[in-house]
């Protein structure tokens, strides 16, 4: 059960890095949309560029998240069975 462990700790922590990186998200396009109601184009678009490179990290964590899943679940049925 050693090794299920530390799959578990480490999904863990890839659940923390995907709820950081969500509420980062939310955050920003609440400020997008303020830049948007103070036409502040210059501002508006760098952040919208931070905002696709997060959802792009977003991604990328949710589909290791995914893998991880799939691990645990496959280690768990060996150490079961």
């Amino acid at each position: 059960m050693n090794h299920f462990d530390t799959l578990v700790g480490q999904q863990l922590e890839t659940m923390d890095q995907l709820l950081f990186l969500q509420s980062e998200i939310e955050r920003c396009q609440e400020i997008e949309q303020e830049l948007e109601k103070l036409q502040e184009k210059t501002k508006l678009n760098f952040l919208r560029e931070e905002i696709l490179s997060m959802k792009l990290q977003l991604k990328e964590i949710q589909q290791t998240f995914e893998t991880q899943t799939a691990e645990i679940i496959r280690t768990y049925q060996a150490t079961v069975s």
